[in-house]
Order: structure tokens, then sequence, then C-alpha cells
């Protein structure tokens, strides 16, 4: 038996929850052209707040200023690697069973997505490819709610983000499940009092999500 009484939304990461993690794409590039395995990755972590990636998913600068921020950056860490080409790589693809399941539990609960993202490419999914854009924007309709970094000009992990959720959706933080790839988004969920999920692979996520419910979501 589940704890589905007290649920009432399930909240949902997009990239690297819903999609494919873009660090599996960071990581392929970092192969193919010789840089050292998880740099990228590195650079988004220096001054998490207030770096070119973090800028750009607040909304505070444009596309050339966050390519020739996060050139210096990576520069300065030894590697140069144009945040244009970065850029090209954060859309993953798409994870079908977890589309399936945002169906089942759309006929159940309140689903909601808060998601950090950039005004890049097309859409809340950012993809560059037309096709894969249409198939993200139909995945993101199923959603009752979207919560966008871009557009708010807040992001994961600013408490301010989930209570935005929340408030839209008319739940208490307690009432919701929160799923994210990075621990460090799902720790201020946790202490407003909402159950988290850290996704690792969409095998363990379903079945950590599913001890939640008392219904079956496969």
């Amino acid at each position: 038996m589940g704890i589905s009484i007290m649920i009432k939304a399930v909240l949902w990461d997009f990239g690297g929850v819903i999609t494919s993690s873009p660090f599996e794409a960071f990581n392929q590039y970092e192969r193919e052209n010789g840089f050292p395995i998880d740099f990228i990755r590195t650079v988004n972590s220096k001054n998490p707040d207030t770096n070119a990636w973090a800028q750009f998913e607040r909304n505070e600068i444009t596309v050339d200023e966050f390519d020739q921020k996060f050139s210096q950056e990576s520069k300065l860490l030894g590697q140069r690697i144009c945040g244009k080409t970065v850029l090209s790589l954060i859309a993953g693809k798409i994870r079908p069973e977890m589309v399936e399941t945002l169906k089942i539990l759309k006929n159940k609960l309140t689903i909601g997505c808060i998601t950090n993202n950039m005004l890049s490419g097309s859409g809340a999914g950012m993809a560059r490819n037309p096709k894969r854009a249409e198939a993200m924007e139909e995945v993101l309709n199923l959603f009752d709610v979207v919560i966008e970094s871009s557009k708010l000009g807040v992001r994961k992990p600013d408490p301010r983000i989930y209570k935005i959720a929340c408030d839209q959706l008319a739940i208490a933080p307690s009432e919701a499940i929160f799923l994210d790839d990075l621990g460090v988004n799902l720790k201020p969920a946790r202490a407003m009092g909402m159950f988290t999920i850290k996704v690792v692979s969409s095998s363990q996520a379903l079945d950590d999500l599913q001890a939640h419910l008392n219904f079956p979501i496969r």
C-alpha cells in the first residue's frame, strides 16, 4: 500500500528525467573531441549561482552573451569550448516509458513540470530539430502546469520555484512527489515537505514512484 491518499500531484524535471540527460551528450562530445570527461559539467558547477549557465537559465543574458561567457569560463579551466556548441547538445531524447507513465498519472492526479531551461532552440524542451521539437511539445502539453526558469527568472534549487509550482497547482508541498536527476534540486523540495525521488534510471525512478502510489503506473 502506497501513500497516494496524501498525494495530489507528481512534479517532474524535464531534461534528464522525461528525456535523456544532457550529461550523456556532453560526455559524447568530450570523448569525440579529446576533452576530459565531465569537463562541461565541471564548468557549470563553478560559481553555480552566478556563472553563465545560471544566468542564461534565468534569462539574464542573451545567447551571444552566454556563448562568450561560457567560452571564457571554460578557457579559465584549461579548455575552451564555445557556449553555442554546448547549447546544441542540451536537448535529450524522449524516454517513452516516462511519457506512458505521465498519461496514466494524468487520469489520477495532477502533474506538473519544473524545468531549468533556456531561451534556446524551440520551446521548453529546447530542441533544435523540428520533429524533435514537435514531439517534446506534445509531451509538455500533457502537464497541467509547466514552470520554466527562463520565463520566471528563478531556477532550481531556489525554493521560490517550487512554491510557484505548488501555488499554481493549488497544493501544499506535502501533497506532492518531485522527481529530478540532481540531488541539489531535490534538497530544497524535500525541506519544504515534498516526497522526492532522485532519478538514476527510468526503471529505478518508476519503481520508486510506484512505491508511493496505490495504483499501477505501468
